[in-house]
């Protein structure tokens, strides 16, 4: 009987089935690496030290006694914080479902093949490629009092506005804000419907015309449940970042006129940078960040179980 030894090159067999069987259990491990470290570093930590400076009394930047809940319950009483959160959340329920309804007809229109499309397409790029100041800076000269674009040659000659620009109306400064981020953020909407559209399978389409369904069953019954994943991650998506707005309102309004278009995060920028409230400000972010994480919790296991989008 002849024994096949090894060197000391080789590896014994079970050695080198058990180092592969490691390696291929760190390697997802090892790809997702340089992610986690980098959310670490510039979500985990900064998020850890503004809850650290929630719980303490920090005046003019310095960190001082550790305050416990009070900065909480200063920012609770507080008037202006349940404004600026009234503020966020009309301007969230606006903005987005007509975001999402327009931008679902245009991404329907585009999936039928109309022409020039190649062309179309690019254009629409546009207003979300823009930077945040070239919006905001667009929109202050074409709605800017008595000299704008669209105020001049429009706005006033049916009477609107005449002495002041929109922006610096209470009744009708926030609803020019929700406009500018519809402009801004409708064709994103759109092309991406529009890239779940052209991923949709064709055997159902075919199936169903040979049925005799007509287009409107076809939407409800094939088009919205295949697309439903896809409507629910975009539109989560957006609604976060809508909540969250802040450069186009600072640039805009500045949060006026008055506190009419203060939103949380234009609220907490005073805190910090004109007021100094430091702990105030942190139990701002804290408050918004836990308001968050609860929904995203209850919308994440609804649109798991019906819509099957995670």
């Amino acid at each position: 009987m002849t024994t096949i030894g090894y060197s000391g090159k080789g590896m014994a067999p079970g050695k080198a089935a058990g180092r592969s069987a490691m390696g291929r259990f760190w390697y997802p491990y090892l790809l997702i690496a340089p992610t986690m470290i980098t959310l670490v570093v510039v979500s985990l930590i900064p998020f850890l030290y503004v809850l650290f400076l929630s719980l303490h009394d920090v005046r003019y930047g310095q960190v001082r006694d550790f305050a416990w809940f009070a900065n909480y319950a200063t920012l609770l009483s507080d008037p202006r914080f349940w404004n600026s959160m009234l503020v966020a959340t009309i301007f969230v329920l606006i903005a987005v479902p007509l975001e999402f309804m327009l931008g679902l007809i245009g991404a329907l229109i585009l999936n039928r093949g109309i022409h020039f499309r190649r062309i179309v397409v690019p254009f629409l790029f546009i207003p979300t490629m823009m930077a945040p100041i070239v919006v905001g800076l667009l929109w202050k000269i074409m709605l800017a009092g008595s000299w704008g674009l669209i105020s001049y040659n429009l706005l006033e000659r049916f009477g609107f506005f005449k002495e002041a620009s929109i922006f610096a109306s209470p009744n009708a400064a926030l609803y020019a804000l929700i406009l500018v981020d519809v402009w801004q953020w409708t064709p994103f909407m759109m092309l991406a419907f529009f890239a779940g559209l052209q991923a949709l399978p064709v055997n159902p389409y075919r199936a169903a015309a040979v049925d005799g369904a007509d287009p409107v069953q076809t939407f409800f019954r094939l088009t919205l449940p295949m697309l439903s994943p896809v409507l629910a991650v975009i539109g989560l998506l957006r609604l976060i970042d809508a909540f969250k707005i802040f450069d186009t309102i600072f640039l805009l309004t500045g949060g006026g006129p008055g506190a009419v278009t203060e939103a949380p995060s234009i609220l907490a920028y005073k805190l910090v940078f004109e007021y100094w409230k430091v702990g105030e400000a942190s139990a701002l972010a804290v408050l918004v960040w836990i308001a968050f994480f609860l929904f995203c919790g209850v919308f994440y296991h609804i649109a798991r179980k019906r819509l099957n989008a995670f």
